[in-house]
């Protein structure tokens, strides 16, 4: 079964605790704080696989969880990390969170981290200073990303095959590749993407099939609107019409109206148009459709008169393709030399993360502050823990963020709340 969509929930792991520990040994006076910090939780890591060629398992999968790190203990014994959870997806795959693409797996083996494990937190024993003797505070784990993944496959293909339905597609591809779609004499019988590799001269097309559009099938009507997003994933479109068509211009506008309103970059796409089902036709009725189609194509369009089941034209037809994806190929890498090359002004990784921002809240009357660095050590605070909470406004007076609250009109009974973490008081009640 082919399933190109399908929606997880992606949790790595929590890091692990730090632990609040004192020596206690015969004939060691005084013991100090010997607390181990805890272990860092698993990333959940997203590998891409040629072996795989559809989403189906993550419908029986919605959950996708990492291992937490283990908590630290007595004697400075620092806790295990987490194991991480590679999780196999078809090359192809598009990862996204709140709708925004956060990993696009397109090669073989390719290995991105798409929920970070939280860090570990101290133990006490990292916090022993000269005026602090016996601190008996210790952080928590922080806790891993948790969000739900909508995942979305697009096929990788030099070659894309549109057309009408019965317009010669599967039996095409079945002729030139290694590919066995189903095949038969009525529209739709193609109900999911098809993958075949061709052959030509010393070098091999991956061509991909996709349902048959009919008018409207960007709106959702037919079954093709389901498939357009493979199309995209294409470095050519290979137009197949029936020669039989009584309107040959007509069909192939209509499919070009379907394309545009997918995706407007379709229209820029390199294409071929080969005309089928050629083998019943006589070379005048064949040049009066081929005229017809280069009334309204450009010049560098090719038109080829085929039969895949005589196996006429075909070595023609994929030469043609070669080119076309060789040149489009070769074209997407200098339009990526030139960006990369291209100077970009951006805040460095350090300067974000000390970056935040102070608003006052009227209608919960809580002081908020956002910022990556500051957010993290909150998450990190048990709020629990008098001595916890203590540093946590030092630090914030070390960052300057103290100071802006009280600008903003914070006083000492006012709230504060960092990022999603607890609420607390500016000054210690």
């Amino acid at each position: 079964m082919f399933v190109d969509t399908a929606t997880v929930t992606v949790q790595a792991g929590k890091g692990g605790d730090g632990a609040v520990s004192f020596r206690h040994e015969i004939y060691v006076d005084k013991g100090g704080p010997d607390g181990g910090d805890g272990g860092r939780g698993g990333d959940v890591i997203f590998v891409a696989t040629e072996q795989l060629n559809t989403l189906l398992s993550f419908r029986y999968q919605p959950r996708l969880a990492a291992e937490s790190g283990v908590s630290g203990s007595k004697r400075k014994k620092a806790g295990r990390a987490g194991k991480p959870l590679y999780v196999k997806v078809p090359v192809g795959t598009i990862v996204k969170r709140n709708g925004e693409i956060i990993a696009d797996l397109i090669r073989h083996e390719q290995e991105v981290v798409v929920a970070r494990g939280g860090d570990g937190g101290f133990g006490n024993a990292h916090f022993k200073s000269s005026t602090r003797q016996t601190p008996r505070m210790a952080e928590l784990g922080e806790p891993g990303d948790e969000f739900e993944a909508e995942l979305e496959l697009k096929l990788l293909a030099d070659v894309g095959l549109v057309g009408f339905p019965n317009a010669g597609k599967s039996t095409f591809l079945s002729v030139v590749s290694n590919a066995r779609p189903e095949i038969a004499d009525y529209a739709f019988t193609t109900l999911t993407p098809n993958l075949g590799v061709a052959s030509v001269d010393d070098s091999q097309l991956l061509i991909a099939d996709i349902p048959g559009l009919i008018e409207g099938a960007s709106e959702g009507k037919g079954l093709g609107d389901a498939f357009l997003r493979h199309v995209e994933r294409t470095a050519v479109l290979l137009h197949l019409i029936d020669a039989y068509s009584d309107d040959v211009a007509a069909s192939y506008g209509a499919i070009r109206t379907e394309l545009q309103k997918y995706n407007p970059e379709l229209m820029k796409r390199p294409e071929v148009i080969a005309l089928t089902k050629c083998d019943g036709l006589d070379d005048e009725m064949i040049a009066m459709q081929e005229a017809a189609l280069r009334a309204v194509t450009p010049k560098n369009v090719a038109i080829l008169a085929i039969s895949a089941t005589a196996h006429k034209g075909l070595t023609e037809v994929l030469r043609a393709l070669r080119k076309e994806v060789d040149a489009a190929r070769q074209s997407n890498e200098e339009v990526i030399e030139e960006e990369e090359g291209m100077p970009v002004i951006r805040l460095s990784g350090e300067a974000l993360s000390k970056h935040w921002e102070v608003a006052y809240d009227e209608a919960e009357n809580v002081y908020r502050v956002n910022g990556e660095k500051i957010e993290k050590f909150a998450r990190r605070t048990n709020y629990d823990n008098f001595e916890s909470v203590n540093r946590l406004r030092d630090i914030m007076k070390k960052m300057g963020i103290s100071h802006e609250l009280t600008r903003a009109g914070a006083e000492g009974a006012s709230w504060v709340q960092i990022g999603d973490s607890q609420p607390f008081t500016v000054i210690e009640q």
